[in-house]
């Protein structure tokens, strides 16, 4: 039986083989139908009004969460690897450890409490979701998820999680990746959210996952600037309908801020002397100040995980505004390890090759804090 089809059944699965567990099915996404829109509660738009009667933070968090696999076999994916039988031995009790290093992370990212909204990539399926959220020290904050299934061949996804507290969400949806050059090709989606913070302005947000570099820079380079046009596509349709529109990109990009699929054909600068409202501006180009990258390879750092924002994002006057200050490399020690071979650090990694280490992930999280003016 494909994992597909046990997501519609897993809920007796894993009652048989984990007593006490309950699954909730994925949320297939609708293809016909351009957005899935959200319903809010009363009580949640009361609260998110008391929080806007002062001016406070709100921070965004991404992380790319290395391999957020479940221990169960899917036949019609290649996550084979991630099962108890498989090259990385992937049981259960290393998969509830992961849940509790990613919470972990979480909560020390955000200081007092954990992030208003947490984007994610590598996550398999909406099952490792709900187990996040509910079967964690997360559970208390009453995160909702935003999930879609890609046709990534490893089974991989992107998705984001919110405190419907502080983010109301309207409306999400997938934006497809696929090369007319490539067809055969399979990526991930981008996942596209409209919602607001307290206030109410809309806001824009879209969590990413482009192409990796396997197979070298040169060979791989052509679908991340594919997918930066693309990207690029909906950010410009939506400042051709409103020119101040509020827009965050954040994502594991896999290449650095200065390369010409984020610079070009993404249209997303560094310097912000005489940005216009209408343009985007990479906020990780000053942003990694803090720390050399967000990943390690052959002992360079990169910064391949990052926040892009729209220039009426950095108007100090706006409703919901931040600046390149406000945009960092989370890089807490817990998260690292001496690096033996190479020099200075390196991550905790959940697998160094075939060996299980425990860590967390071979990415730092990147944070993005926001500031929400008072409502007079």
């Amino acid at each position: 039986m494909s994992k597909k089809s046990i997501s519609s059944s897993r809920g007796f699965f894993a009652v048989i083989l984990i007593p006490g567990i309950l699954v909730i099915s994925p949320v297939k996404a609708n293809l016909n139908r351009p957005w899935y829109r959200y319903e809010d509660s009363t009580e949640n738009h009361a609260r998110r009004q008391e929080a806007c009667q002062k001016s406070q933070n709100v921070r965004i968090l991404f992380y790319n969460v290395e391999n957020l696999y479940d221990p169960f076999d899917d036949t019609t994916k290649l996550d084979n690897e991630f099962t108890p039988d498989g090259g990385k031995h992937w049981n259960y009790d290393r998969f509830f450890t992961k849940l509790q290093h990613l919470a972990k992370v979480f909560i020390a990212a955000g200081g007092w409490e954990p992030p208003a909204i947490i984007g994610m990539c590598e996550v398999e399926n909406r099952f490792v979701l709900r187990k996040l959220v509910s079967e964690t020290p997360l559970k208390k904050y009453g995160y909702r998820i935003l999930h879609y299934d890609s046709p990534d061949a490893r089974g991989v996804d992107v998705a984001m999680i919110y405190r419907p507290d502080i983010f109301s969400c309207a409306e999400a949806k997938q934006v497809p990746v696929r090369f007319p050059f490539d067809s055969a090709a399979a990526t991930r989606d981008i996942l596209m959210v409209k919602g607001s913070l307290p206030g109410g302005d809309t806001l824009f947000l879209f969590i990413n996952h482009w192409p990796s570099r396997r197979g070298g820079y040169e060979a791989t380079k052509g679908k991340r600037n594919f997918t930066g046009r693309l990207l690029r596509s909906k950010t410009d349709s939506l400042f051709r309908k409103d020119t101040r529109c509020r827009i965050i990109i954040m994502g594991d990009l896999n290449d650095e801020p200065d390369k010409e699929s984020i610079r070009v054909h993404l249209g997303a600068r560094c310097d912000t002397a005489g940005l216009k409202s209408c343009e985007l501006v990479n906020l990780m180009c000053t942003g990694r100040k803090n720390f050399p990258g967000t990943i390690k390879y052959q002992g360079q750092w990169s910064v391949f995980d990052q926040f892009i924002v729209s220039g009426s994002l950095l108007d100090p006057e706006a409703r919901y505004h931040t600046s390149p200050g406000d945009a960092r490399i989370f890089a807490e020690p817990f998260l690292l390890e001496a690096d033996d071979r190479y020099s200075g650090s390196r991550i905790r990694r959940t697998y160094t090759g075939p060996a299980y280490k425990g860590g967390f992930s071979d990415h730092l999280p990147v944070i993005l804090d926001l500031t929400v003016m008072q409502v007079k």
